[in-house]
């Protein structure tokens, strides 16, 4: 599959997924949108796919939305997007239900949809120097990409609505007290670090981690026994699989697991 404005290989079961407009510090247009969309439905059909990496090229990870190309569509702006949105929605809808993890590896700035997509990652490492802003009402629009479903979740409503009103700079320390980030790192480290954390997960039980992901997200909404229920038929299905057999087998033999996913 060709893509246009970004980077898409697969290394060691790890799909990487490289923002490639530093041009224009990765902002997001209706072609990058369309990327990434079809980057992640590539990682959730390829059963070679274990894991998923993302990360952008040049100084910043993302600097949201393409607000100059915005300034240029005039009267058709609304309509430009719903486009955006359209696809952009599709790939964080895929990102978040598929079954492999997903790694984003944050640098220099993630701002507006780029918040939004570090967001919504399973784990996310951010460079010390790393900056974090919504930016959306900064110029009068509201926010897209899951970011008041993923964030509100995980700092709260007050703190959502801090940073989307007041639009101010989140450093990366922040935002590992405030759980937006898994794990802040020197710049220095960043890729190499996110990489092996990204190919760890890639050798684990790929259908477990996605069944852990999806009870997670249930568990936010469901009742305590509802909830309850998902876990019995989740545990039962994974109990058929594979790599359960050889979960359990590696444990009572007391050696490593050798799971294939």
């Amino acid at each position: 599959m060709q893509f246009k404005t970004l980077l898409f290989d697969v290394q060691k079961n790890v799909g990487h997924i490289t923002l490639n407009r530093p041009e224009a510090a990765n902002a997001i247009n209706l072609e990058l949108s369309k990327d990434l969309m079809k980057a992640l439905m590539q990682c959730d059909e390829d059963p070679l796919i274990r894991a998923v990496l993302i990360k952008g090229a040049g100084p910043l990870f993302c600097a949201g939305g393409d607000v100059k190309g915005f300034a240029e569509k005039g009267e058709d702006l609304p309509h430009y997007h719903k486009q955006v949105t359209v696809h952009l929605h599709s790939a964080m809808s895929y990102l978040v239900r598929m079954d492999p993890p997903v790694v984003a590896a944050v640098h220099g700035s993630a701002a507006g949809a780029g918040m939004s997509l570090a967001c919504a990652c399973d784990m996310t490492l951010a460079a010390e120097s790393t900056r974090f802003m919504m930016a959306y009402t900064k110029i009068g629009l509201t926010p897209d990409g899951g970011a008041t479903y993923t964030l509100s979740r995980v700092v709260g409503v007050k703190r959502t609505l801090e940073l989307a009103l007041t639009n101010r700079l989140l450093s990366a320390e922040e935002a590992l007290q405030w759980g937006i980030v898994t794990r802040v790192v020197p710049e220095k480290d960043l890729i190499q670090e996110a990489t092996a954390l990204a190919e760890s997960l890639a050798a684990g039980p790929t259908k477990a981690f996605g069944a852990t992901k999806r009870l997670v997200q249930s568990g936010l909404t469901e009742s305590f026994e509802g909830q309850m229920k998902h876990e019995s038929r989740s545990i039962a299905e994974m109990s058929r699989t594979a790599d359960a057999r050889e979960g359990i087998s590696a444990f009572v033999a007391k050696r490593a697991p050798n799971f294939k996913g």
